[in-house]
C-alpha cells in the first residue's frame, strides 16, 4: 500500500504541474493548448509513474522494509557506538571516505562533523569500462552523506543523514532509483563491522594481557618457590657451623633467615606488597650475607618511614639485591657496600639499589630474566605510570631505580 500511494504522489505532483501550465497557457493566450503540448505532459505524467514504479522495485530489492521511509530520497539513521567522541569520528569518516563514488569529502574534528558529495551512478547502466553516471535530471544532481558525532560518557551517538542535494521540492518531482538507500545501507554495514573489529582487537587485547599476567605471576610463583636453594642450604650450614663456635652469631642470622622465609611467603595473586614489607626481607637477607661474608660487605639504607607504606610489587626489590651481591659485589674480592636508597618527587616513589662492585662486565652478566622479569611486572601493574633504570654507578659499581605512584596502580591490574 505504501508504494502504491508512493507512485500516485509523484504522478499527482507531476499531475498538478501540468493542470497548472494548461490554466496559465489559457488565461494569457486564451486559447486551448496545442495537442504537442498536451501529449509532453501526458508523457512526463508517464514517465513518473515508470520513475516511481522503478525506484519502488529496486528500495524493496535494497531492504525488506516497504513503508513510506524507505521509498524516501533521504535517511537518517542513529548509531549508538561504546567509543569515545575521537575514535568515533574517526571510524565514521573512514566509513564514509571510503563510500563508492565520492567526489569530495570535508571533516571538521573540533565540530565533529562530517560532509561528503557522491557521485549518482545509473545502477542498471554498466560498461566495459564500469557504472556510468546518471543522466538527464536525475544525473545532475548528486547526493550528498552528513555525519555528527555527539559525545557521550564512554559512548557516543552518530548520526548519520543521506540525501540528495537541492531543497525537499526535489522529492516530489525526481526519484534516486535507491541511491541514498544503498548509501545509507553500506554505511551501516561498514560502522558495524569496524566497530566488531575493534571489540574483537579489544578482547584479543585484552586476553593477552591476561595470558601475560598470568605467565608473570607463574614467574613470581616459582621465584618463591625457589628461593635460592644454594642460599638457604649455604645459611643453614653456617648456621650449623656457628652453634658450636658462636652461639650468639648462629641465633642471630637465624632470627635473620626466619624474618627472610616471613616475607618471602606467595601472596594471593593480585596482591600488593609495601616498601616496607620488601625492604625488611632485603635487609634480613643482607645481614645473613653480612654474617657470611664478614668486612667484604657493608650495607647503607635510607629509607624514611613515611615511604615505607608505599605500595610496591613483591620480590622487586629482592631482585635488584640478589642481583647486586651476585653480579656486583661477590666477584670482587674485596667486596663493597649495598645501598638501598627510596625518595618521593613529584608524587613518585623512586627505589633505588646501587653497589660499588664490578659493574657493567661481560664475565659478570646474567641472563637478564630477573631485569626483564621487573619490567613485565611494571608494565602490567601500572602501564605507564612506573619505570624501571639501571645504569653505571660513580665512581664503580651499578645502580637500579624502580620508580612507582606513591598512591600505587591506579584502575592496573595489580602484579
Amino acid at each position: 500500500m505504501s508504494s502504491f500511494f508512493f507512485i500516485i504522489r509523484n504522478m499527482a505532483a507531476w499531475g498538478v504541474v501540468f493542470a497548472t501550465s494548461l490554466i496559465m497557457w489559457s488565461a494569457f493566450s486564451h486559447k486551448s493548448p496545442p495537442w504537442f503540448i498536451v501529449i509532453t505532459g501526458l508523457g512526463a505524467i508517464a514517465w513518473a509513474m515508470v520513475s516511481a514504479f522503478s525506484h519502488v522495485r529496486r528500495v524493496r530489492l535494497i531492504t525488506d522494509r516497504t513503508d513510506s521511509t524507505s521509498f524516501a530520497s533521504r535517511h537518517r539513521r542513529r548509531f549508538e557506538l561504546p567509543l569515545e567522541a575521537d575514535a568515533a569520528f574517526d571510524l565514521v569518516d573512514a566509513t564514509i571516505r571510503e563510500l563508492p563514488y565520492v567526489e569530495s569529502c570535508e571533516s571538521s574534528r573540533p565540530n565533529l562533523r562530517v560532509r561528503a558529495r557522491v557521485k549518482r551512478m545509473d545502477p542498471y547502466m554498466s560498461s566495459k569500462k564500469g557504472a556510468k553516471e546518471m543522466m538527464g535530471s536525475s544525473g545532475a544532481i548528486r547526493n550528498q552523506v552528513l555525519a555528527t558525532v555527539t559525545p557521550g560518557s564512554g559512548t557516543c551517538s552518530v548520526m548519520v543523514i543521506c540525501e540528495p542535494e537541492g531543497g525537499a521540492w526535489v522529492d516530489w518531482f525526481l526519484v534516486d532509483d535507491g541511491t541514498n538507500l544503498e548509501n545509507m545501507e553500506a554505511i551501516s554495514r561498514a560502522i558495524t563491522r569496524r566497530t566488531s573489529e575493534l571489540r574483537r582487537t579489544e578482547q584479543e587485547s585484552a586476553q593477552q594481557t591476561a595470558t601475560e599476567k598470568e605467565l608473570t605471576v607463574a614467574k613470581l610463583s616459582l621465584l618463591h618457590a625457589q628461593v635460592e636453594p644454594h642460599f638457604l642450604y649455604n645459611t643453614l650450614a653456617s648456621a650449623q657451623y656457628l652453634t658450636r663456635s658462636d652461639p650468639a652469631r648462629a641465633d642471630q642470622m637465624l632470627g635473620h633467615l626466619i624474618t627472610y622465609l616471613r616475607r618471602s611467603l606467595p601472596r594471593t595473586e593480585d596482591a600488593l606488597s609495601t616498601i616496607g614489607d620488601e625492604l625488611e626481607r632485603a635487609v634480613a637477607y643482607l645481614e645473613i650475607l653480612k654474617i657470611r661474608m664478614g668486612e667484604r660487605l657493608d650495607m647503607q639504607v635510607q629509607v624514611p618511614d613515611n615511604l615505607k607504606t608505599v605500595p610496591m610489587p613483591a620480590m622487586m626489590l629482592q631482585t635488584l639485591v640478589e642481583n647486586a651481591i651476585k653480579h656486583g659485589l661477590e666477584p670482587v674480592t674485596g667486596g663493597g657496600t649495598v645501598w638501598v636508597l627510596a625518595r618521593e618527587t613529584d608524587g613518585k616513589v623512586a627505589v633505588t639499589v646501587a653497589d660499588d662492585g664490578r659493574g657493567f662486565h661481560d664475565a659478570s652478566a646474567g641472563t637478564g630474566i630477573g631485569l626483564k622479569n621487573v619490567r613485565e611486572r611494571l608494565k602490567l601493574a601500572y602501564g605507564d605510570a612506573a619505570s624501571f633504570a639501571i645504569v653505571a654507578n660513580f665512581p664503580k659499581g651499578v645502580a637500579a631505580t624502580i620508580t612507582v605512584p606513591a598512591r600505587g596502580p591506579s584502575g592496573g591490574a595489580n602484579a
